[in-house]
């Protein structure tokens, strides 16, 4: 185990260790593993800290994507416009739902999406956008609001990585519908894989649960085609615990960006961005390595760091349209300049709530020899 890792989960385990353990107990002794009072009560309270009415619990982040999609519309023959700067994730879920992912580039400060460049990609067939929230904070959806005005075509939010964050006061899926993971790295993650959708609208709730129910609501009703997709009670549990916690813990996320932003100010660094208006909850403290368009200084970078026992990381390094996965869309390298050259240098640099002012000042000195070297 490195002396510093990337997300320290042992440390999140041990403020919540025994209200789980309690949890766990009440779990078992009702028998309740799919669904239940637990799941009921976290969806009830996760509704309500992401400001919206409804809150639908799924088997994971993937699963509630493709299931939001589904909801609004998407199958077979439309078009997704979605940012090639996400992870793998996203476009799995538009091909899972019939759809065939339109990439764009991404703004090259903020690593979003470009939203001039998803609105000029708009087709007869484009059925929605996706705009991913990379690394804790928003996009910039209510320009996509504003450019789809008028238009039959759905904004579905990736919110995966950016529970509690907000733009000019508002979450992803006030105004819509946001699919977001709860897998046991973000900023509120569950024991396992898990995560849910988000909406004002009852009858997309509706839709979505019943997709993810075998496609009903009642035991052997099946309205439509759905998938089994629910969470279980054991990790409704977990996110209740965690998430009367989660306020305090993006606080203190906030308290570590701002340190490295203080410690890295004279280091060869391109820092992040928060867009104006954000409220930023750095699930990820993802700075770039200027380099030669190519990810060779990067990656001694990010090996000597290793090496010193510092767990940095890369989010991510491939581009959707430059995996084997997605060949087949036939877009070629220099496609998506912007997203291509970030790719060659992102470097992410270990935060969670509890990582200490020393541990930070280790990694920034880290850092700052690897790049000597």
């Amino acid at each position: 185990m490195t002396a510093i890792p990337l997300v320290d989960l042992q440390a999140a385990h041990a403020e919540v260790a025994e209200e789980v353990a309690v949890g766990f107990k009440r779990v078992l002794a009702d028998t309740a593993f799919i669904g239940g009072p637990e799941v009921a009560a976290f969806e009830r309270e996760y509704a309500a800290f992401a400001g919206v009415d409804h809150c639908v619990g799924v088997a994971n982040g993937t699963d509630a994507l493709e299931l939001a999609l589904r909801a609004v519309g998407v199958g077979g023959g439309a078009e997704v416009i979605l940012p090639t700067n996400t992870f793998i994730a996203t476009a799995e879920a538009v091909a899972r739902a019939g759809a065939r992912p339109v990439l764009v580039d991404c703004d090259p400060d903020s690593y979003l999406i470009d939203v001039d460049a998803a609105l000029a990609a708009i087709t007869p067939a484009t059925r929605a956008i996706i705009p991913v929230h990379l690394y804790g904070q928003l996009a910039p959806v209510e320009r996509l609001r504003g450019g789809l005005a008028g238009r039959d075509i759905a904004i579905v939010e990736d919110a995966a990585q950016c529970q509690g964050a907000t733009r000019h006061g508002r979450g992803a899926g006030v105004d819509g519908i946001a699919a977001t993971s709860f897998y046991p790295g973000k900023n509120l993650g569950a024991y396992g894989d898990a995560g849910a959708v988000v909406t004002a609208d009852a009858g997309l709730a509706t839709m979505v649960r019943t997709l993810g129910s075998h496609g009903g609501l009642q035991k052997y009703v099946h309205d439509v085609i759905g998938v089994n997709s629910r969470l279980d009670g054991l990790q409704a549990v977990v996110l209740r615990a965690k998430l009367a916690r989660l306020p305090n813990w993006n606080a203190l996320r906030r308290a570590a960006a701002a340190r490295y932003d203080a410690l890295l100010e004279s280091v060869d660094v391109i820092r992040p961005v928060t867009l104006p208006g954000n409220e930023h909850v750095w699930h990820i403290y993802c700075l770039r390595v200027p380099g030669d368009g190519t990810p060779a200084r990067r990656d001694r970078v990010l090996a000597r760091l290793n090496a010193s026992g510092v767990g940095a990381g890369i989010h991510y390094p491939v581009p959707v349209h430059r995996t084997k996965a997605f060949a087949g869309l036939g877009y070629p390298q220099g496609a998506f300049p912007h997203a291509e050259r970030i790719a060659t240098e992102l470097l992410s640099l270990p935060i969670y709530p509890q990582i200490t002012v020393d541990q930070q000042r280790t990694v920034v000195a880290a850092l700052t020899a690897a790049l000597a070297g």
